[in-house]
């Protein structure tokens, strides 16, 4: 744990523990026990959640567009010629009250694109690819702070920070550092950007930072979180209620450590992750993109993942057939289902064969 005294953690309590999924690690029986299990355990947790209420709003902010290798995104399914094809990162600000009427405020996947781009796959990427190939492939829209402004809330009303797993992540500008940092021309440490807020994660995925496989490395930034202030990470163990109809669910595979959100809207109940690209992942019998019919029909699966980095392959499949299991149906296209994308989908002519059938592109409530 040298070098990693930033990661004491706060001890303030967040939420209450869901306790409809206890028992899933340990269940005798492998993987294939486990997913019958999810499947008997998934309604309860529908029944159980709608009662919680809602939050007050949701927004939707883009971040950034960028090239993603097709056989990361669309998981050995995809029939294209194309290497890349295109994702969109996008924030989520989520507001809602407590029970004695404080307003909290949460931003899912509030990425700093600019440090974001310095994860060293995507920095061995860049290096490796003409400049107006990426050029192409790119298209930064509004920063975090930027879309705040926009939406009339200040840095000081963030109350947490949540990312569905920390791949690419460098947050040491939005919660400041206790030394400084010379990469960023900082002689001394970093005030936060936000000066209230706590990153808020699963304690797996903290622990397995500290000592990173070869396989997990290429992923992470681990070592740009050894300053961050103290008290600055909020770690949860498991299931959690947020807030009025706002949960965070594990679900390990795509990492260790990785979570979901999990909100009550208007329209029903909506899953986030990245555990797949695009909603007709969940549902790929009604996509129209070339092979992920053909291909979960041959091999008798029902989602197509996200494969960057499995760290347990049947895992990362049975989570994803949770959300499935907990979802509702769009009210656009019932075919698909209210799952969106931390990273979503984009067409793009240079990537023939990857347009999505279907694109939920933003999440609006309140």
């Amino acid at each position: 744990m040298t070098g990693y005294e930033s990661l004491k953690t706060s001890a303030v309590d967040l939420g209450s523990a869901i306790t409809v999924f206890d028992g899933l690690a340990g269940l005798p029986g492998g993987p294939g026990a486990k997913l019958e299990w999810i499947r008997a355990r998934a309604a309860d947790f529908v029944k159980e959640f709608r009662t919680t209420g809602m939050p007050s709003s949701i927004r939707t902010c883009n971040l950034v567009t960028l090239p993603y290798p097709t056989r990361f995104g669309l998981f050995r399914a995809a029939r294209t010629p194309a290497p890349f094809l295109t994702i969109t990162n996008r924030m989520l600000v989520i507001r809602w009250h407590e029970s004695d009427g404080r307003r909290r405020t949460l931003l899912f996947e509030p990425s700093d694109i600019e440090l974001g781009a310095n994860t060293p796959y995507f920095a061995e990427l860049a290096r490796r690819t003409p400049s107006f190939a990426r050029h192409l492939l790119l298209r930064e829209y509004d920063s975090v702070e930027t879309h705040l402004r926009r939406l009339g809330i200040s840095v000081e009303e963030v109350d947490y920070l949540l990312f569905d797993h920390l791949h690419t992540q460098d947050i040491r500008r939005w919660v400041g550092t206790t030394a400084p940092q010379p990469d960023l021309g900082a002689a001394a440490p970093i005030e936060p950007l936000f000066p209230n807020a706590k990153l808020v994660v699963q304690r797996d995925e903290l622990s397995a930072m500290r000592r990173l496989h070869p396989l997990q490395k290429p992923w992470y930034q681990a070592d740009k979180f050894r300053d961050l202030r103290p008290g600055a990470i909020l770690p949860i163990d498991g299931a959690t209620l947020l807030g009025p109809g706002l949960a965070i669910l594990p679900t390990p595979g795509h990492v260790f450590g990785n979570q979901t959100l999990v909100m009550n809207t208007d329209t029903g109940i909506w899953a986030s992750s990245e555990n797949a690209i695009a909603a007709e992942c969940l549902t790929p019998e009604h996509s129209k993109m070339p092979g992920l019919r053909s291909f979960v029909r041959q091999w008798g699966h029902e989602v197509v993942l996200n494969a960057n980095t499995i760290e347990t392959t049947a895992d990362q499949y049975n989570s994803l057939v949770l959300e499935k299991s907990i979802v509702d149906r769009a009210q656009s296209d019932t075919r698909f289902l209210q799952f969106f994308p931390s990273s979503e989908l984009t067409g793009h002519p240079a990537s023939p064969g990857t347009r999505p059938t279907f694109s939920h592109n933003a999440i609006g409530h309140g």
